[in-house]
């Protein structure tokens, strides 16, 4: 990591105090100026432009920064290219108001452009809030995939005094000039035909989530190229430098092969093309990890409610974990002892038995929950979220009892389009927390996650006799293979003499 020389450090500081940033924030501002010149150093970016701070934020997004750490680490960047561009600090790189004729201002602006028209051209459309130590209004530089590059320039623009941006005259264009055009293109709408693509298909919301993550990461590799200009060559050297730089796991590498798949096909609409030079990582079979009884009524004895009943439900109905959260009073059914599970993984429906040792516990559930739905009503609240258009159809389904959460979260959710209230249910990220600590406490020497209960539930059921296809069908599996996984974290009881069936005893 860089760090700041003792020069640079003292005159941000000062202009930090200038523009009347608290001194408690001090520390963080020098930090995203440290970050931002490391980033720069190693890509290849100048620092004293503002496409840079593009490229930097989206590096933030993908590390999982806060919108709160963005706006931040916008800010300092901003400042200190204001510090720059006020020759109050000496630079090495030339800074776009230069009189050199090989240094070249942001696309679209002059050079009787200023500073406030450069801000103003580059951030159009913020996302951002609009905030500032100074008594002026400060705007951030936006992301390289929503930035805004409507003006279009045939040839290199020169800073030097009494350049007439309205001469008309055709302009030399150099290979760097070419190249130039060839990245920091907008990739807005390739974001936005891609969320249209996944709804379409009635993908779930983390594939989304994943592939627009892998798409970020390809728009910083290649420098925010032109989307309509990538080739199978910018996808093979992105494996490559995953594979090699990066090291990832098979998972991860072939997760971002089917990603860019999808882009190319449904999004790009062109052939994806053999990507010759980089071979698909082969991913070796995974035992999973298999608790025993003992060891899960261990983790349940440090579970408090509603925790331990959502992993009874884990581990006795074999759901996953979003599948668990996502049930809704009206898939109980204690008169067949059976739970319905619906729009599981593949937007599949399924059925399993209720454990009848927890009917008792189950009831007294929706006995608290019939409770909670009286007080959320007389606070005249809007409702439970619905999926789909299910609330156009039925009016009146949010309010209805059966259509509650039978894991509904502790607080309201405020929706600021509509102006209410709605319940969601429980947070996955809450539960996971809540199994990590109840593991920890009950010393459990394996990696016990949410999952884990799923594949002990299939494990406990293969070492009982179950026939491998009725567990399939509990499972939600399209494909027994899936569900012959299980068959290595069982004790093999086959016998390997040859025997005769006519000597069966």
């Amino acid at each position: 990591m860089l760090q700041l020389p003792l020069d640079l450090r003292t005159c941000f500081v000062k202009h930090l105090n200038i523009c009347g940033v608290p001194k408690t924030e001090h520390t963080a501002y020098l930090k995203w100026l440290r970050y931002y010149r490391d980033f720069c150093s190693k890509h290849g970016f100048p620092e004293s432009q503002t496409k840079s701070l593009g490229h930097f934020l989206v590096k933030l997004q993908e590390k999982s920064q806060t919108k709160a750490q963005q706006k931040q680490a916008s800010n300092a960047v901003s400042l200190y290219h204001e510090l720059l561009h006020s020759k109050a600090l000496p630079t090495d790189e030339p800074s776009p108001q230069t009189t050199d004729q090989t240094a070249r201002v942001p696309d679209g602006l002059s050079d009787r452009s200023t500073l406030s028209d450069r801000r103003e051209i580059t951030t159009q459309a913020v996302n951002f809030p609009q905030t500032s130590y100074r008594e002026t209004s400060y705007r951030f530089p936006l992301p390289i995939h929503e930035s805004s590059h409507s003006l279009k320039i045939d040839g290199p623009i020169s800073d030097s005094p009494g350049n007439d941006p309205s001469d008309s005259s055709p302009k030399l264009t150099s290979k760097s000039d070419t190249a130039n055009k060839l990245t920091g293109a907008s990739w807005k709408d390739v974001f936005a035909r891609l969320a249209e693509e996944i709804q379409v298909r009635h993908y779930s919301s983390k594939t989304l989530r994943s592939y627009a993550q892998w798409m970020r990461q390809l728009q910083t590799f290649t420098r925010s190229k032109d989307p309509r200009s990538l080739s199978s060559a910018d996808v093979k050297e992105f494996l490559t430098f995953l594979a090699v730089t990066r090291k990832v796991s098979a998972s991860t590498q072939n997760q971002a092969f089917n990603a860019l798949l999808f882009f190319y096909r449904h999004v790009l609409h062109k052939e994806f093309g053999k990507v010759e030079g980089v071979v698909r990582a082969k991913r070796k079979p995974y035992i999973p990890v298999v608790l025993s009884r003992e060891e899960i009524d261990a983790i349940l004895t440090h579970l408090t409610p509603p925790y331990d009943l959502v992993v009874k439900l884990l581990y006795g109905c074999g759901l996953r974990l979003f599948e668990c959260l996502n049930l809704r009073v009206h898939c109980f059914n204690f008169d067949a002892g059976i739970l319905t599970v619906h729009d599981g993984k593949g937007q599949k429906d399924r059925t399993v038995p209720l454990p009848r040792i927890l009917i008792p516990e189950l009831r007294a559930q929706i006995e608290s929950l019939k409770v909670l739905h009286q007080r959320d009503l007389d606070r005249n609240y809007a409702g439970v979220f619905l999926v789909n258009a299910l609330e156009k159809k039925y009016k009146r389904a949010a309010k209805e009892f059966v259509w509650q959460w039978f894991f509904p979260a502790l607080q309201l959710s405020y929706v600021r389009d509509a102006k209410e209230y709605r319940r969601f249910h429980h947070h996955e990220r809450h539960v996971q927390r809540a199994i990590k600590e109840a593991v920890d406490k009950a010393r459990i020497c394996k990696r016990a996650t949410a999952h884990t209960f799923r594949h002990s539930f299939a494990s406990h059921l293969l070492l009982a006799n179950f026939d491998i296809r009725t567990i399939q069908e509990l499972l939600g599996h399209s494909d027994v293979r899936t569900t012959m996984i299980y068959t290595h974290t069982v004790k093999s009881t086959t016998l390997k003499e040859a025997k005769s069936p006519l000597d069966f005893d």
